[in-house]
């Protein structure tokens, strides 16, 4: 269980920076090879979904525990 609960942190730390990464991306005006704004925030809310599911699991199975 620590095991995913250090997953769904990172997978949030990593949304978060692709989201910054997609805010800071017109304000600077240079973009990544092969990259667009949009995909930034569609690679992060995928993590965020991620987050949420194993918080979600992980919630349940303390449940169940008690």
């Amino acid at each position: 269980m620590k095991a995913l609960n250090w997953i769904a942190w990172i997978s949030i730390g990593i949304g978060l920076v692709l989201v910054l990464l997609g805010v800071i991306q017109p304000v600077f005006g240079k973009t990544l090879p092969g990259s667009h704004i949009i995909n930034y925030f569609l690679a992060g809310d995928s993590f965020f979904l991620i987050t949420i599911a194993l918080f979600v699991y992980l919630i349940k199975c303390q449940c169940k525990k008690d």
